[in-house]
């Protein structure tokens, strides 16, 4: 599954489709994530489910984008 990662000023937000979440840590985004994926019954039951976040580099000045081309990424596993 894959998401969209970037930051508000105040908190991280993490969207996939009709799915936005957003906490001040990325330890409690992550958790969040865990919870909202739980509800919608999107989490493998019998091992794990893997989350891709790709960092929205529409959200930094344009002017450094081309040194910092993805900012960064990050995998979460969830399970298992």
């Amino acid at each position: 599954m894959d998401f969209s990662i970037h930051h508000d000023g105040k908190d991280w937000v993490a969207s996939c489709g009709d799915i936005s979440v957003a906490a001040p840590d990325l330890d409690s985004l992550d958790r969040k994530v865990e919870s909202e994926l739980g509800k919608r019954g999107l989490l493998s039951e019998q091992g794990k489910t893997m989350v891709r976040m790709c960092f929205d580099t529409r959200t930094i000045p344009e002017w450094i984008r081309q040194y910092a081309q993805h900012y960064f990424n990050r995998v979460v596993v969830f399970g298992g």
